[in-house]
């Protein structure tokens, strides 16, 4: 019995792709547009001597560039995942970045595989595009994790700060400079537009539909309102510290009471895929027998749309939204 390694070659290959793109994004701009950094990126950028000016329109014009990009197409695929991201890629270099990985990959597989041309070519095509897809999806996802668990923290300290006699824009400025990023960098650039003359409670609706973030709306929301009325704004933002909190315990207790079943839908939609790879890699032989009847092709069209239909209703049942 001989197990064939190309698909672990072709995992691996999909392994290098990742660590690539991630290598260059952290080359190209340095350590501190890692989300794990201490510092936030726009005070990076200020303690090397940037310009206050400088950073304001260049940290826009990454929170900006993807959704003005969203014409080009198949890119609208992937710039709402972009802009949540925040990268510093423009769309430009990110379509570069997709063919050189293609290219890349295709050479790995060229080197490491028999595979005939064309199998080559399409599956160094998805790698490409899909690792960069994969990559931006995932770092989108971090971004906005790490925004809703800062937010209630950055929410109290523009409390104690306003409660001590600080005014709004200095409490937002309080924050640029305590919170690490991302939140950090994303209250810098609203500290910067107020300061330039800006409207807060704009910057931070802004902010809120770009991030698509229903807490931050709210924050939005209460700081319009009391800017037009009037009121306690620190008793009105502690009170949206304790909504947010609550809500997010709420999230983690559904996401906590619903994981076995998440995982279940998972291990149901993928458990036919792995046994059929595993299948060809044990007995590649298996369906040979089969394989020239007239009803091997209808019978592997058929499996396969059962399998689609069962990923969907999978997706359906665990899919639950408080």
């Amino acid at each position: 019995m001989t197990i064939s390694a190309e698909p672990i070659i072709y995992g691996l290959i999909f392994l290098a792709v990742l660590l690539l793109v991630e290598g260059i994004y952290l080359t190209l701009f340095g350590k501190s547009i890692s989300l794990n950094s201490r510092v936030n990126r726009r005070l990076d950028m200020l303690e090397k001597g940037a310009a206050r000016e400088e950073v304001l329109e260049k940290l826009r014009k990454e929170m900006s560039q993807h959704v003005k990009a969203q014409g080009i197409p198949f890119y609208s695929l992937l710039a709402t995942k972009a802009q949540k991201a925040a990268l510093a890629f423009t769309p430009a270099q990110l379509v570069i970045i997709m063919a050189g990985l293609s290219v890349f990959a295709f050479f790995g597989l060229s080197v490491a595989t028999a595979a005939g041309l064309p199998v080559r070519i399409g599956v160094s095509i998805v790698m490409g595009v899909g690792g960069v897809f994969f990559w931006v999806s995932n770092k989108a996802k971090k971004r906005m994790s790490m925004i809703e668990e800062q937010l209630p923290d950055a929410v109290e300290l523009m409390v104690r700060s306003l409660r001590v006699g600080h005014p709004f824009t200095s409490a937002v400025q309080i924050v640029a400079k305590e919170v690490p990023d991302p939140l950090g960098t994303e209250m810098g650039l609203i500290a910067d537009e107020s300061a330039y003359g800006r409207d807060v409670g704009e910057a931070l609706a802004n902010m809120a539909e770009r991030m698509d973030n229903q807490d931050m709306r709210f924050l939005a929301v209460a700081v319009t309102i009391q800017q037009t009325s009037g009121g306690n704004l620190a008793e009105i933002l502690d009170g949206l510290a304790k909504v947010i909190r609550s809500r997010f315990r709420l999230f983690r207790r559904v996401r906590a009471i619903t994981s076995e079943a998440k995982w279940s839908g998972n291990f149901l939609s993928g458990f036919p895929l792995v046994a059929l790879v595993m299948i060809n890699l044990i007995q590649p032989n298996y369906y040979d027998d089969v394989r020239e009847t007239s009803y091997f092709i209808p019978a592997c069209l058929v499996v396969g749309g059962f399998l689609i239909a069962n990923i969907i209703v999978m997706r359906m049942l665990v899919n639950i939204k408080v």
